[in-house]
């Protein structure tokens, strides 16, 4: 056997992170086992020589998954093996793909693969940090063209100090968490969520991860000299005709530069306008059998991009006419749905959310089964981006993975504004759908959910919106222009894509892909100080429309009731096989759940109809009060005996009424005394310290007959 190459690199706190390769799957390109406590993460990659025709893209696919048995698991459902890759998974191939894709070659286009397993599991050391660090180790050994080395790192604040790649109860207990993915020189990803942070704290976590993978990057470089080094391979994915991309240049440029500088306001307009300078080049070239087409859509593109960022730096005006820090007309509406229990409308220029806001109980909570993450979610959002909204025909196939990304970010915006668990029983499903599309629909959804679960009347701590930042700058002469509230075509031509979302007191959550090296952190302060301008801006609209939670839910939103019981209660709240609790539920049609949180009973009761709701709570209530020695009761004659009766003067709790109880006079026989289902007053008199018996009386609320009668 092949003797294994390892090396290693240790955090500030001492723990150590290590990269073994030569053992395991060496048929691959490439393959690296990284660990990190009992954390074992196998990476693999696998690339095709050549690229498919007409192909002017990088074909990267990155796929994590989390092996069962890592956590000594078997998967639940009926196959009883892994199946399609969880929203978790997803997010982490988002994670991995986002740092590792702009460092390809921009000529590479062969379809190459990214496999990473997670093949042992620690709770301690989490392996989302760790995969871009493995996936790009094994790119770092192949021969396949990669400019890294990479890795990334989490880093969140606890107190005052930051914590590189936490454990779960660190980052329980911090105010802020990014994942920051980059190389030695540049930081090129940053995704997290944070308690309304200042922006210099965030400025201040990327330096401290940027410190820690600068150590990863180099252990890689250390790992690639053990093995010898390693040659990349030659490709030629591209044909090239210089003379046609002159002409394209010359031809367009000026024309492509004075459409950008006009600042049409309108996406189709400008979009015409742009489509008709490349037909019109068309035309000339339409007899022509040796014009090749593929080739000048790339050099149009790249010609159009050129222009478009020349006047946009040389006139610091927008595509659409607008100022640099200016952010597009904003309108609003909630309670737009009327049998939601909450609902919004957010417009921001050519970009629009219809988001709803659904109540529902803890049946309704989402079950999690997987090999690092299980138990319950209360809180979800899903985002929809359908054809339509861009004006395209597209089948839908369900969520794709830019989906679950751009509705995790949402997410992560505006969960730590909720209220907490005590304060909310309800489970909340958001639901954005994206009816128009040109730039930042993501944040338009955080904006449409915070107005939604205000309409609701959920009450929420503050208000959140977010805004999308981009860029454009140019090397050469040192110019750069931070765009606020970008458009989807400045998406594209931009140098960076940074989303912000957070209250009017701090950041609750950021999302950046920076696609240039070198990018400063004095320019990245200054994009976040302009972000938060523009988010104070958008959030003075929205207030407009609703600016605080509603005093009420809707009068068809389920109602809730929450009380604390006695641990030893439970039992009798359920009742045999859930007699009692099933009964409850059907005589007051209200829904009831009962479970036990430390050491106590906590019982949940839902219901859209107030008097079914107090009839299930009295039923409760009754149920787990305590029985009073003295006190008075109207109970109901359960059983009759030879020696008295059984009556049930509290619900679940019988007491003996002794014939000698019954009345002053003697009682000879319980014949005709009593009948069953019959209701009585009747005081409890004791209560048996060794059995806990009741015993009852009526005589006791009788008047006791003088001796005359």
């Amino acid at each position: 056997m092949k003797k294994a190459i390892n090396v290693n690199t240790k955090l500030s706190d001492g723990r150590e992170i290590s990269l073994e390769t030569g053992k395991l799957a060496k048929q691959a390109d490439g393959s690296v086992v990284l660990t990190m406590g009992k954390t074992m993460i196998l990476a693999t990659v696998v690339a095709k020589d050549e690229a498919k025709e007409n192909v002017n893209f990088l074909p990267l696919s990155v796929d994590y998954q989390e092996k069962f048995a890592s956590a000594g698991k078997i998967p639940g459902g009926f196959l009883k093996r892994e199946g399609r890759l969880s929203d978790h998974e997803v997010l982490i191939c988002r994670l991995v793909d986002r740092v590792l894709r702009p460092l390809f070659p921009s000529d590479y286009h062969a379809d190459t693969q990214v496999m990473l397993s997670l093949i042992s599991a620690d709770a301690d050391a989490l392996p989302d940090a760790l995969a871009a660090l493995a996936a790009s180790a094994a790119l770092t050994l192949s021969d396949i063209p990669f400019n890294g080395p990479i890795a990334e790192a989490r880093v969140v604040k606890c107190d005052d100090d930051y914590i590189v790649n936490p454990t779960p109860k660190q980052i329980e207990n911090s105010t802020l968490n990014l994942m920051v993915g980059a190389s030695s020189d540049n930081i090129s990803m940053v995704e997290g969520e944070s308690s309304e942070v200042s922006e210099n704290e965030i400025i201040e976590a990327l330096k401290v991860a940027h410190d820690a993978i600068k150590s990863m990057c180099d252990m890689q470089l250390k790992l690639l000299k053990q093995i010898g080094g390693n040659k990349k391979r030659e490709y030629f994915h591209e044909d090239s005709d210089l003379n046609l991309l002159e002409d394209i240049k010359t031809k367009t440029f000026d024309k492509i530069y004075k459409v950008a500088s006009k600042g049409i306001s309108d996406k189709m307009m400008r979009a015409e306008a742009f489509n008709d300078i490349r037909d019109k080049y068309l035309e000339e070239y339409k007899d022509d059998e040796g014009f090749n087409e593929h080739l000048f859509k790339k050099y149009f593109h790249d010609v159009e991009k050129d222009a478009i960022r020349k006047s946009v730096l040389d006139s610091k005006k927008r595509l659409d006419g607008r100022k640099l820090n200016e952010i597009r007309p904003i309108w609003s509406e909630i309670d737009y749905l009327p049998n939601a229990h909450g609902s919004s409308i957010f417009t921001r220029g050519e970009t629009q959310s219809l988001t709803s806001v659904t109540l529902g109980t803890k049946l309704d909570e989402q079950m999690i089964d997987g090999a690092m993450n299980s138990g319950y979610n209360k809180f979800m959002l899903h985002y929809n981006f359908p054809g339509f909204s861009t004006g395209e025909v597209r089948p839908n196939r369900g969520a794709g993975r830019r989906e679950i990304g751009h509705g995790n970010l949402a997410l992560r915006a505006l969960k730590n504004m909720l209220p907490s668990e005590e304060d909310n029983p309800y489970t909340i499903r958001i639901v954005s759908d994206i009816l128009e599309s040109n730039g930042s629909s993501s944040m338009a959804t955080v904006c449409a959910g915070s107005l939604a679960l205000m309409d609701a009347g959920i009450k929420i701590k503050k208000p959140v919106s977010g805004i999308a930042m981009g860029m454009i700058s140019d090397s050469d002469s040192g110019k750069y222009a931070i765009l606020s509230d970008i458009l989807g075509d400045e998406d594209h031509l931009g140098d960076m894509d940074f989303k912000i979302t957070g209250t009017i007191d701090g950041i609750t959550a950021c999302q950046m892909d920076i696609k240039i090296d070198g990018l400063s952190y004095d320019v990245l302060a200054e994009a976040l100080n302009q972000a938060k301008e523009g988010r104070h801006h958008i959030l003075s609209e929205m207030v407009k429309t609703i600016d605080k939670p509603r005093k009420d839910l809707k009068p068809h939103t389920p109602r809730s009731y929450k009380m604390s019981i006695a641990k030893d209660m439970i039992g009798a709240v359920i009742g045999p096989g859930g007699k009692i609790i099933q009964e409850i539920q059907r005589e007051s049609g209200a829904t009831v759940l009962v479970e036990e949180v430390d050491e106590k009973g906590i019982v949940n009761i839902f219901s859209s109809n107030q008097e079914d709701m107090d009839n299930a709570v009295e039923r409760v209530k009754a149920i787990v009060a305590l029985p009073e020695v003295g006190e008075t009761y109207v109970g109901k004659v359960k059983t009759i005996k030879d020696f008295g009766a059984f009556i049930e003067f509290m619900p679940g709790k019988d007491g003996l009424l002794h014939i000698s109880e019954i009345k002053w006079e003697r009682v000879e026989s319980m014949d005709g005394v009593l009948e069953e289902g019959e209701e009585i007053k009747v005081k409890l008199t004791e209560i048996d310290r060794r059995t806990g018996k009741y015993r009852l009386s009526r005589k006791a609320l009788l008047p006791k007959p003088t001796q005359e009668d």
